[in-house]
């Protein structure tokens, strides 16, 4: 005899069932991470490891046969983890504010909701944050793939004792935001200047000779749109929902793969995970060659490099400091090998971390 097609009640009575034992579950969980804190309290280990994160993740993915979306799993689950680390113990984290702008985005994504996110006016003050324990982590950003380097986060680090331990890199999309949501009502444009050169070529096309004007964040660009009919803002969606603006038009952005990534600092170093990158930077000795020279410690390994920039050293007129990304730990024999042969040619070298590398 065939069985009869369930009923829509007795569907959602299974979905409430399950419910419930997914409640059951993530108490249980809690109870043991509670567990785990207190072994971690008695011995003065860190609660926070990005390595252990990174491994959650990879094995829960790995596991999941569908249909449940993987990135909607990662979601949930950065979620779980930021509960269960403030069961643990309250984490601070400081971001380049204010809220709603692609930093504020990017420590959400890390360190989801339960983490009390704390946004700061500029990133030294993000550094001196941590630097001084009032924060756990800070976020800062470093580089757009579109616009290059953040100059003023790599020159914090020339003087800073703290240590890079995560990444993560954010898809930035960029929506033109405004009071009415028409084009036509458009007489001048707010945002941060990164957003501005980001959407350069769609603001010359569609919005030809209308002043665009250079403020603190995305953020403040919505704010001020708020209360003016006739601007209009480059920013996120979140920024727009905040300011209560309309979308006059939604991805902007000149590149489709625009990403910014951002480094996470803190003032332990972070554990090996496996998968690591280590980001260092170094002022060369001026000699005929030096600059090919420096790159041989690496190559003869077989190490990747997966970039080098250069700055110019504000204690010295005409030298340059050097910073450099490579794929592996620094206490991975081969690249503490190569690292040490690199230092006979420096005149200085300073590891200012080495990290998870982002998924």
């Amino acid at each position: 005899m065939q069985q009869d097609t369930p009923t829509i009640e007795q569907l959602r009575a299974g979905i409430d069932s399950i419910d419930n034992r997914i409640v059951e579950l993530l108490n249980e969980r809690s109870r043991v991470v509670v567990e785990v804190g207190k072994l971690k309290s008695g011995s003065n280990m860190g609660f926070h490891v990005p390595g252990r994160e990174r491994q959650i993740y990879e094995r829960l993915l790995s596991l999941n046969p569908g249909p449940f979306p993987n990135d909607a799993l990662r979601s949930i689950y950065r979620e779980i983890i930021s509960a269960s680390l403030a069961l643990e113990s309250p984490m601070k984290v400081a971001f380049l504010g204010p809220r709603a702008t692609f930093s504020h985005l990017a420590t959400m994504q890390l360190f989801g909701l339960s983490a009390e996110l704390v946004p700061l006016k500029s990133i030294p003050s993000v550094f001196e944050e941590v630097e001084k324990g009032k924060a756990l982590y800070g976020v800062v950003p470093v580089e757009n793939s579109t616009e290059g380097v953040v100059s003023h986060t790599l020159d914090m680090f020339v003087d800073s004792s703290l240590k890079i331990t995560a990444e993560v890199l954010l898809e930035v999309h960029h929506d033109l935001l405004s009071r009415t949501g028409r084009l036509e009502d458009i007489k001048k444009v707010y945002s941060h200047p990164q957003p501005i050169a980001q959407c350069r070529q769609w603001l010359e096309e569609n919005l030809p000779g209308v002043p665009l004007v250079d403020v603190a964040s995305t953020a403040v660009a919505a704010q001020i749109v708020s209360e003016d009919y006739t601007a209009a803002a480059i920013a996120s969606e979140l920024a727009g929902s905040l300011y209560d603006l309309k979308v006059v038009r939604s991805r902007i952005e000149d590149q489709v793969n625009n990403f910014t990534r951002f480094l996470v600092i803190a003032r332990k170093e972070s554990e090996r995970s496996g998968n690591d990158k280590t980001s260092i930077l170094f002022s060369v000795k001026d000699e005929p060659g030096i600059l090919c020279r420096m790159l041989e410690p690496f190559a003869n390994r077989g190490i990747n490099l997966s970039k080098i920039e250069s700055r110019p050293y504000k204690k010295k007129a005409w030298e340059y400091i050097f910073f450099l990304d490579l794929f592996g730990h620094a206490s991975e024999p081969e690249v503490a090998a190569a690292l040490d042969e690199l230092k006979q040619c420096c005149q200085f070298l300073k590891v200012l971390g080495s990290y998870p590398r982002s998924m």
